[in-house]
């Protein structure tokens, strides 16, 4: 008999797992059959993925948010989607991309097309971190250049503060909200939305203009 499992992974303790977990919950995911990990790792020694992994049998299926809770870069997204799929034998839905649902199309096409789908998103996925990171660092050097002094070195900004601020920003959800869901005091949220406006949006726009195609 098959079991149906779900997998949860934010990077840092301070990250709010709630969005992940909820979407879950909607697809019926039974509660003792959710796997999470709330910690820090470049690498995949994650100790509830680990006890997941092994209690996965062919023919399980498995639901995540999105592709990149599989891993932090291409390579591992690749090789735990080759693991999951191939070696165990199981099923993965990922929830914001339904084209990544192996449960359709078990033909060489539909295989094909899958494969095909993750290389693209997971590429993505780790090109996109690599972006976002670039440019914060090229919105403190502007920042710096321009004589705005820092004191002690800030942490870096969660990973889901573009998406909290944004969605703030469009009134989906209150300033209290979305400094809770990045797990920052109300006051330091605050205190980054205003750097991140004067800063770090303006030099991404910039940056946006002169790599945009004619």
């Amino acid at each position: 008999m098959s079991n149906i499992y779900g997998y949860i992974r934010v990077s840092t303790r301070e990250q709010n797992e709630d969005r992940q977990l909820i979407a879950l919950r909607e697809m019926s995911v039974p509660e003792k059959n959710i796997f999470m990990d709330k910690q820090s790792g470049k690498d995949f020694n994650r100790p509830q993925y680990k006890k997941l992994v092994k209690k996965l049998k062919p023919g399980d299926l498995l639901y995540i948010k999105s592709i990149d809770r599989l891993g932090r870069n291409y390579e591992e997204i690749q090789n735990q989607w080759r693991l999951l799929t191939k070696e165990k034998g199981i099923d993965i839905v990922v929830l914001d991309m339904p084209l990544l649902d192996t449960r359709r199309g078990k033909d060489l096409m539909g295989t094909f097309l899958s494969d095909i789908v993750l290389q693209v998103l997971s590429f993505v996925a780790e090109n996109e971190r690599s972006n976002i990171r670039q440019r914060q660092a090229e919105g403190i050097a502007a920042a710096k250049a321009k004589g705005i002094r820092f004191g002690r070195p800030p942490l870096p900004l969660p990973e889901n503060f573009h998406e909290n601020y944004q969605r703030w920003k469009s009134g989906e959800i209150t300033c209290t909200t979305a400094a809770k869901a990045c797990g920052l005091p109300l006051s330091t949220f605050r205190d980054k939305a205003a750097v991140y406006e004067k800063v770090i949006l303006p030099y991404m726009g910039v940056l946006a203009e002169r790599c945009s195609f004619p």
